[in-house]
């Protein structure tokens, strides 16, 4: 049986939500412009559906990657062996990596520069909200599986660890550090006291 679009009786949905994110994603991936009123066209959507699924270009562009990070920083912590600060540090290392290394971030940074700091730095926004969330989330399960005792709050932990993230890899081109994983991952093992 077809969906039906939400407010419009007996017509089918031309596509949804996730494609649209999942067309951003590859658009984005492969270092191209993300564009709503392109995806809608692709999906064979209204613009006024994207515009109701995400209000806005920088939305659009917040909810990708904010589910991008989260995904990708999961599969870090999925292929980091081991428990405790170490496994954090292997999995938070390994993501700053991947981070540093995306061809579609750097386009990014490099095409829109403001805009993309905001998207991505912006405690209103949200990628930075939910990358906290999901390292508080990894941080918690070892403390409760007692397998990690922080220095400080899980979630001043996480906060610290994103903020010196966003810090060291795609904000302080001026301080000469942009993409600095290497000297990231001292602060981060001292962090998390190693």
């Amino acid at each position: 049986m077809d969906r039906l679009a939400p407010g419009r009786p007996g017509r089918p949905a031309a596509s949804t939500r996730e494609a649209a994110l999942e067309l951003a994603t590859r658009r984005f991936l492969a270092c191209e412009r993300v564009e709503v009123g392109a995806i809608a066209r692709e999906l064979g959507l209204a613009r006024a559906t994207m515009h109701r699924w995400f209000s806005t270009r920088e939305s659009l562009l917040g909810e990708m990657l904010a589910t991008l990070a989260e995904q990708r920083m999961r599969a870090s912590r999925r292929r980091a062996v081991g428990a405790g600060a170490p496994a954090l540090l292997a999995c938070f290392d390994a993501f700053n990596v991947e981070l540093a290394e995306s061809d579609g971030l750097r386009n990014l940074l490099a095409q829109e520069h403001e805009r993309a700091l905001r998207i991505l730095t912006s405690s209103a926004g949200s990628v930075q909200p939910r990358m906290v969330a999901v390292v508080r989330e990894l941080i918690e399960v070892e403390v409760s599986a007692g397998t990690f005792e922080p220095r400080v709050a899980p979630p001043t932990l996480a906060y610290a660890i994103v903020r010196l993230a966003e810090a060291f890899i795609y904000n302080d081109t001026v301080a000469g550090i942009r993409g600095d994983t290497e000297r990231l991952r001292e602060i981060e093992a001292a962090l998390l006291g190693l």
